[in-house]
Formats: C-alpha cells, structure tokens, sequence
C-alpha cells in the first residue's frame, strides 16, 4: 500500500498534486524563442575550458540561439568577449571555429575594419571619413566574460544575475577538486532529438533509474529504488538507523567511482572529505547551461546549449588531474565507457518524452512527489519568464 504524501512527516517529497508545464511549450516555436531572449540571452552560459583559449590572441567562436559570439584573449591576457558583428554594416568577422589573431587585431573579411584585441575600432578602409563619424563611437559589440575555475562562461546582457547564483551551491563546494588545474581527457558530443527542459527534467529526478539504468542502479542502489535522497522516501524513518546505501545513498559497499567496475581509474583526488568519499558524487548544478560532478578520480563537466525547439546539443567533458594523465598506461575507458552509457540512455528518453508531447489530447503532464526538484525547476522558468 502506498503511503499518503500529506501524511509523510519530514519527507522531501510534494504533498499535494501538481501538473507539469503545457505541452506546447516544449515545441512550439515562439516560446521557444521566448525562453531563448529571457533566460538564455539574460544569464550566465558556460562556454568551454580557459585552456580552449589560452594564449595571447587565441580566439574561438561560440553560438547559442541564434547569437554568435568571439572569444579572444588580449595581449594583456585578459579574455574579451564581443558580438561575431562589424559595425560596419553587421558582417560576420570570424569565419573560423577558432585560431589565433596573427595580427593582433581583429578585421573585417568584407571590408577590412580593423579592432584591437580590446574591442575598439582603429581604422576604417575609407579614403575620408564624413562629418561627425568617430571612431570610439564604434566599438565592437561586448558581452560579459567571466573566467571561473578554469571554466569560461558568458553573459549576453548588461545587468546579468550575480554569477554565484546561478549555482545551487556555494562556488567552494568543488574546491577540493582543484577545478583550475585539471585537463580534459575526453568529450563526447551528442545532439538530442528534444528541448532542453525535457533534459533538465530527466536529470532532476530518478523515478526513471531503476528501468533506465540497470548499471547506474547496481553502483548508487539509492537510484535503484527509483530515489534520489534519504528523505524522497514517505517511509524514511523506518530505515533511518540502516547505514546500507539502498536508504542512505552514495555507491554501493566496496565501489568507489562512477565506472564499469565502480573502481577507481585514476588517482584519487586529496582533500576529498570522508563523506564526499563515501558518497561518490558531489553535484553543482547551474542553470541553464551545466552541471559539474565531482567523482572521486575524475570530473564530469555536462553543458547544455539549446539549437532548435526539439533538438539540443549535449557535450560531457571529462577532466583529470595531469597525474592521473601522466599516468603509464592510463585507459580512462573504464570511467568513459560507464558514463556515456548514463547519459546515451538518458537521452534516449529524452526523445521517447519529446516525441509523445505532440499527442492532441495530452494539454500537460503531472509531476509526481519523488520529482520535486522538477517542480523547483518549472519554478524556476516560470520566476525567469516573467521577469521584467
């Protein structure tokens, strides 16, 4: 007999019943254009690693929605951020995805206006130019940079929201992991046939775990149970003196990483406390565009990036320390293996949620007390979308 939530003291779960968001909204066009100018052109977007774009005059190119942007770090070593525009008559000036700026300067392919590094215009092509024309009135289209950690992220509008509140944890949480000195060892790209939120959905919950991920559900039993937390269950406080990780959480007895054999591939990280160790992952989530997990001898860094109504692109980059990469013989194939099966079967479905939404009769879905961070989630869209 199930439990009545209402009843269930102390239990994380929703105790009354909530439906989800309208089903059009994760496929009609113009909200999709609506969520893209206020939440994504409005807050903070991770871009990539800073050691992308290391060097002096090293660029890269970067496009969410329908923005295009350049990345390029100055002589000075200050990374700057500005529109892929000419303010000449709007052409884009970076044709390549990146590179470096062999002149110090940025200039125009369709008619040669020249911008230093910083961004200002410092000549024209024009023989003359007419009455009025200046030019510091012309300077290159910026956007907001933040380097953090050695991760990069971007901010399309003037008063963005403080960068520490884009994350649900304080910005120490992953200090241990030494963040700034780790490398990327792998990335695996995979466009999905769905909208964004539906990925943010799936990965707020674990009602899916138990059918969806045998594997993950053997390593974190927790997830097993189709629960995330101690307290997602109604029944908690009858287990509340059971330290086996199917009620408390964290990996299995004898596991301890996220990897085929649940062992660890590389060097563990030092620092780590013993309850960071026992649980085997600590999640950083900040929305829209990523989430960060630190594991016991590697890092998982998930971006999101939305690309049309129905299709997103998702990139896992998987950092070590240069250690672990030094190390003879490493295969990170243990680690990889295990991690791309998670998330390929999550974003299969991903699509199999995306491709129902169309049904006629289906006006909104319902979301059940186990997947209260959704309800946080649709919250949060809803505070985003009205925001003036």
């Amino acid at each position: 007999m199930q439990t009545t939530a209402d009843s269930a003291e102390d239990y994380s779960g929703l105790k009354v019943h909530t439906e989800g968001l309208s089903a059009d909204s994760y496929f009609d066009p113009r909200h999709h254009e609506r969520e893209l100018q206020r939440i994504w052109y409005r807050n903070w977007i991770y871009v990539g690693r800073s050691s992308e774009i290391a060097d002096p005059r090293a660029f890269r190119t970067f496009e969410f929605g329908n923005q295009k942007l350049i990345l390029v770090r100055d002589d000075a070593g200050t990374l700057q951020g500005f529109h892929n525009t000419c303010r000449h008559r709007g052409a884009a000036l970076c044709r390549e995805s990146s590179g470096t700026m062999r002149s110090g300067a940025i200039i125009c392919p369709y008619h040669a206006w020249t911008y230093n590094l910083r961004g200002d215009l410092v000549r024209t092509s024009s023989k003359c130019h007419a009455g009025g024309f200046d030019l510091t009135d012309y300077p290159l289209y910026r956007v907001g940079v933040r380097e953090w950690s050695g991760f990069i992220f971007v901010a399309l509008a003037p008063d963005p929201p403080p960068f520490d509140r884009i994350f649900d944890v304080p910005l120490d949480r992953l200090a241990p992991w030494r963040l700034q000195e780790l490398v990327v060892g792998h990335v695996l790209v995979k466009n999905i046939q769905c909208n964004w939120r539906i990925f943010w959905e799936n990965y707020n919950e674990c009602l899916h775990c138990p059918s969806v991920h045998p594997q993950l559900s053997q390593l974190v039993p927790i997830y097993g149970r189709g629960l995330v937390e101690e307290r997602d269950d109604p029944n908690w406080k009858m287990h509340a003196d059971d330290a086996d990780p199917k009620f408390k959480g964290g990996l299995r007895r004898g596991a301890r990483t996220w990897s085929m054999d649940g062992q660890l591939t590389g060097t563990a990280f030092i620092g780590l406390s013993e309850a960071d160790q026992e649980l085997g992952h600590v999640y950083m989530t900040g929305l829209p565009s990523i989430f960060i997990v630190g594991h016991l001898d590697y890092v998982r860094v998930v971006r999101l990036r939305p690309l049309e109504p129905e299709k997103t692109e998702l990139r896992v980059e998987y950092l070590f320390s240069p250690e672990t990469l030094a190390m003879p013989g490493f295969d990170m194939s243990n680690v990889v293996n295990f991690t791309n099966l998670v998330m390929t079967e999550d974003a299969h479905v991903c699509e199999l949620n995306q491709q129902g939404l169309h049904a006629a009769p289906h006006r909104r879905g319902v979301v059940m007390p186990e997947e209260y961070v959704i309800r946080q989630f649709h919250e949060w869209v809803g505070c985003e979308l009205a925001r003036s």
